[in-house]
């Protein structure tokens, strides 16, 4: 029974010279400072996919696109229009082969065949043309959005951006996305030319 008081005192002993001590430094201290934020996300995805939504996306990639598919609309009417011609011709042939003079089907069937070479030839250029296009709209716009993702991860405290839209990802928390954000900053920031009438 001595033994167990003793224990007892020795354990209580203990734990007020911890209370005690415990307590004298923190009024020795100088006084708690709050804790500070935590340092921002060193590390970030941005899906540079999402910038070419209409709805949702940069606007300036928005309107570059629309004016390059504005210009390039009559040539597809008009390949669409060719497309058009030649599946009513193609199947006029193929009704009319058996009861029509042989000459008269290899006749339409020359006419096709050469429509189909100009809607081949034509299509190849208009996009080959709208590459180019597409390429000196672009480039000057990449070459700002990407200095802009520079400075924004710069301002934010990221060491290290993946585009989701290159990189295949396994999992991302939507903390570290900071795709949307960087669009509302940067249309903020570059609002689009406004359209012309």
């Amino acid at each position: 029974m001595k033994v167990f008081r003793m224990t007892l005192v020795t354990f209580i002993f203990v734990g007020l010279t911890v209370a005690v001590l415990a307590r004298t430094r923190l009024i020795n201290k100088d006084p708690v400072k709050p804790p500070t934020a935590p340092p921002a996300t060193a590390i970030a995805i941005v899906d540079t996919g999402e910038f070419t939504d209409d709805k949702t996306g940069i606007t300036r990639v928005s309107a570059a696109f629309a004016k390059i598919e504005d210009k390039y609309r009559g040539v597809r009417k008009e390949l669409e229009a060719m497309q058009t011609r030649l599946n009513t011709l193609r199947t006029d042939i193929k009704n009319k082969a058996a009861v029509q003079d042989p000459k008269a089907t290899a006749q339409q069937t020359d006419q096709a065949d050469q429509l189909e070479v100009q809607i081949k030839r034509k299509s190849e250029d208009a996009q080959a043309a709208y590459q180019k296009d597409s390429v000196a709209a672009m480039s000057p716009l990449q070459a700002e959005i990407q200095t802009a993702l520079d400075a924004y991860s710069k301002a934010h405290g990221i060491l290290l951006l993946i585009d989701a839209n290159r990189v295949p990802l396994v999992y991302a928390d939507n903390s570290i996305d900071i795709t949307k954000d960087f669009i509302a900053e940067y249309n903020k920031t570059h609002p689009a030319a406004p359209s012309r009438p």
